[in-house]
Parts: structure tokens; C-alpha cells; sequence
């Protein structure tokens, strides 16, 4: 059993990051796991958990915790009447084999391959919502066929390696087709809830060898209640707020700090 005066502070940390999380999922659509990734990783490591497949289990607990998260932002969004089922129902499919593909992948890599993907895509999201501008285009409507079957289903793919809900890549690329930023947001939110499903139901029958008490195959339910009971709470509130703000200075400001979080993942691979 860990020690307490370590387990208490980390869980009153995990409860200001899952409060946090909830609040960026509603507000931005960028999926709460772009936090609660890093923040597994700090909080099971500190506990003394670390090993080649502590990666999994962040993955997996951050998946778990965006199907509850997804659904509740998601519902904000419908009934104001924000959410482009057309699109969701499109891509439904193409995402959900990604994610699948994505988990297989997951599972079979070492933690410090992970991380060091972690850290290079959300170096390149940082990077897009921090310079990224409104008027960037690649067409005037959203793409069928071919094109959409190869975006959603790397959406999903990169989505469970980086163990997030879709939004930090759905929304840009909504968007980058002319789709407004707060119906974006919105139908991105369902795209977690896509992702996540699938891809949790193969990490609880994941084999971790070390793992946190409380942990089902690479899904700690330990981590994953502390979040949920707040990302529940604060998920609306981000969802609230989106639609009566302009949320571009706050998505430079995330974009800034996903860069240094990413950061700091890529030096802890290079330190090894």
C-alpha cells in the first residue's frame, strides 16, 4: 500500500487535473486525455509503478474516462443544437477501425516508445492550435469516400496512441473544411466517445505485468473515479461557456502548454 502522504496529495492532484480535463473537453473539444495522459504518468510513477508498459495503463485509464466525459459534453453540445450528426455517423465507422488498429499497436509497444509519441504528436497539435489561423483551408466541404475513410480511421489510430478523444485532431481538421469551430467542437466530442469504447474494451484484457492496485487489465479505476466525478462536473461548464465565447486566445494559451507538457514527455524519453 502506498504511502498515504504521498497517495493523499496525488489524489487531490488528480482531482484539480480531471476537474481541469473536463472543463478543456467541453470548451475546446480537445479531449480531456491531452491532460490526464501526462499527468497518469507523473502521478503512478511518483507512486512507484513505473515499468516498459506503464504507457498502457495511461493510456487505457485516459480512454476510460473520456467515454463518461464524451457523453456528457456531447449532450451540452445536442441541446444546443451544435452537434453535425451527419458527420459523426460518416465517420463512426472509418474511426472505430483506426482505434482498433490503434490499440493492437498499443499494447504491443514498450512504454518508452509511447511516450516518445506522445510527445511528438502533441508537439505538432501544440504547435497547429498555437499558430494555426482561421482562414486555413483544404475545401470548402467536408471529404467522402476515400479521403474520409483515411482521415477518420488515422484519427482513431493516433487518437489511442496518444490515449485521447479525437478532438485535438477532429477539430482542426473540421475546421480546416469549413466547418464553424463551435459545431466542431461540438460533433468532436463524439468522436470520444467512438474512439474510446472499442479501444477500452481491448485494454481490459490487456496483461500488464506491474501495475497500480485497482487496476483491470491496462484500466486503473482507481484514477479513472477520482477523474470521472469531476470531469462530469466541470465537462457542461466548458460546454456552457463555448458557445458564449470566442475560444482562440484560450486554444493558443492550451496550445503554448500542451507544447511544454510535450516537452517534458520527450525529455524524460531522451533521459531515458
Amino acid at each position: 500500500m502506498p504511502d498515504m502522504s504521498v497517495l493523499l496529495p496525488l489524489v487531490g492532484l488528480l482531482m484539480l487535473i480531471g476537474a481541469f480535463a473536463g472543463f478543456l473537453a467541453g470548451l475546446l473539444g480537445v479531449g480531456g486525455g491531452i491532460v490526464l495522459v501526462p499527468a497518469f504518468f507523473f502521478a503512478f510513477s511518483a507512486l512507484g509503478y513505473d515499468s516498459p508498459q506503464l504507457m498502457q495503463i495511461c493510456l487505457g485509464t485516459s480512454l476510460a474516462t473520456i467515454i463518461f466525459t464524451s457523453i456528457r459534453s456531447m449532450n451540452s453540445h445536442n441541446k444546443k443544437g451544435a452537434v453535425e450528426w451527419g458527420i459523426l455517423r460518416g465517420w463512426s465507422v472509418g474511426i472505430v477501425i483506426g482505434a482498433l488498429i490503434g490499440v493492437a499497436a498499443a499494447t504491443q509497444l514498450r512504454s518508452v516508445v509511447l511516450q516518445a509519441l506522445f510527445g511528438g504528436l502533441g508537439m505538432c497539435i501544440g504547435l497547429y492550435m498555437t499558430l494555426g489561423r482561421s482562414d486555413w483551408r483544404l475545401g470548402d466541404t467536408m471529404p467522402v469516400g476515400v479521403k474520409r475513410a483515411t482521415l477518420s480511421s488515422l484519427t482513431g489510430f493516433l487518437s489511442v496512441l496518444m490515449g485521447i478523444g479525437g478532438g485535438s485532431i477532429g477539430v482542426p481538421t473540421m475546421t480546416l473544411y469549413c466547418v464553424p469551430i463551435h459545431r466542431a467542437v461540438a460533433t468532436a466530442s463524439g468522436f470520444g466517445v467512438i474512439i474510446a469504447v472499442p479501444a477500452v474494451i481491448v485494454f481490459l484484457f490487456t496483461d500488464i505485468a506491474v501495475a497500480p492496485p485497482l487496476t483491470v487489465g491496462a484500466v486503473n479505476f482507481g484514477a479513472f473515479s477520482v477523474v470521472v466525478a469531476m470531469t462530469l462536473i466541470t465537462a457542461p461548464w466548458g460546454a456552457s461557456l463555448a458557445h458564449r465565447m470566442d475560444p482562440k486566445p484560450l486554444k493558443r494559451l492550451f496550445g503554448a502548454f500542451l507544447i511544454l507538457v510535450a516537452l517534458n514527455m520527450l525529455r524524460k524519453v531522451m533521459l531515458g
